[in-house]
Formats: C-alpha cells, structure tokens, sequence
C-alpha cells in the first residue's frame, strides 16, 4: 500500500514562496501568481519560474530559515506514523523545494520525495532547476513501479490543480482543503484543516482497522 501526498497546503500548513516574498515586500505579488497556478489558470512550470525569478537575489540564510519556518500540517505528523506502522510506504510529490523538502522528509518518515530545487550563486538565490512538472503523476509513476505498487492500492491527497494527474494513478482520490477543480475529480473531500481525517476514510475504502497512533 502506498499513500502520496502533495505538500504546500498538505503535508505542510503553508505555502513556502508567498511566504518568503514577504522579506521583500512582493508578497501579493507572488500570491497572485500562486493561486493562478493552484487554480489551473497558467502553465504550472511558467508560473513557478516567474515566481523564483521575482525572489532572485535573497539569501540563502534567509531562503533556509524560512524553510525551516514552515508549520507541518495539523495530524500529519500522527496519519503518517500510522500508514508506517501499518506498513504502507509513503511519498511526496512536491511543486516546492528540497530546502524544505529534506526536513518533511526526516520529520514525517517518509520513504521518497519528488522536488525541485532552488539555485544559488554566490549565497544567493539564482534560479529554480524544476524536476516535478504540471504532470505529478510522471514523478510519481518512477517508484510506483520500482516499489510494484498496484494502481487500486495506492492513496493519493492532493489540493491543487497541478496535482491532478495523481488522480489518474490512485484507487482513492482525496481533496485536502483543495480547490474545486479537484474536488470535482475527488473520490473523497476533507474539508477540515486536520490530516488524521484521512484515517477512516482509508479504512472504509480498503476494510481497514488502522487506528491512530498518538504523538507521544
């Protein structure tokens, strides 16, 4: 079995480019462009680099710190000990970036991530070389067939429409507090800012008796 999640407005509670775009006053600036792109309104792969490229020139201290900053998801941490301790693999496609990608990685357990990575020159922020596209799902598909996961036993939660093609690959499609366009496509809806809710709609879906594991 195998869960994969998305991880700006999933995994973490936060999106990381709007938030370092406050350093520099360009905040509205980046939002607006992110929404287009969670919205399905502009190329995805366009988006991102505009966004990166409004952001050149910050430091990489100040890159990492915010990183580091961004708040993990309210029950991410305890869905994810019990996919683990059920013994599910779990992956992150992620739109955002190894800076903050690496530490959800270590946190969360999570067997493999698929990011992009921020560019430095000089301890500053220089470009974006862009490993995860509009298509998530290509990512994706590389370890699914590596790990032999079947399409019917794999979980997909998602909130953004550059996260669709996922849909394609999972028996169970979930929109996190996502955007219409996915929840049009969605098997299930979770509305509540909380991820433990994922728990029992896995164990309707596959007759399943996970039960939460607590974070002490």
């Amino acid at each position: 079995m195998l869960a994969i999640f998305d991880v700006e407005g999933v995994l973490f509670d936060a999106e990381y480019l709007p938030i370092l775009a406050e350093k520099i006053n360009k905040q509205d600036e980046i939002w607006a462009i992110t929404r287009k792109g969670i919205q399905g309104l502009i190329n995805w792969e366009e988006g991102l680099r505009t966004r990166v490229d409004a952001l050149r020139g910050l430091s990489y201290e100040v890159c990492k710190e915010v990183a580091d900053d961004l708040p993990i998801m309210s029950g991410a941490i305890q869905t994810c000990r019990t996919l683990k301790a059920a013994g599910w693999k779990i992956m992150a496609v992620s739109g955002g970036f190894t800076i903050m990608t690496d530490r959800l990685k270590e946190q969360l357990g999570l067997d493999f991530v698929y990011s992009n990575e921020l560019l430095f020159k000089d301890g500053k922020l220089d470009g974006v070389k862009i490993n995860v596209t509009s298509d998530k799902a290509k990512s994706a598909r590389v370890k699914i067939s590596e790990w032999n996961e079947k399409r019917e036993n794999i979980v997909v939660t998602v909130d953004g429409a550059n996260d669709l093609t996922l849909f394609d690959i999972c028996g169970l499609g979930v929109a996190f507090r996502a955007q219409d366009i996915v929840k049009d496509k969605a098997d299930k809806i979770i509305e509540e800012k909380n991820l433990t809710n994922l728990i029992p709609l896995i164990n309707s879906k596959y007759n399943l008796n996970l039960e939460l594991q607590t974070l002490a």
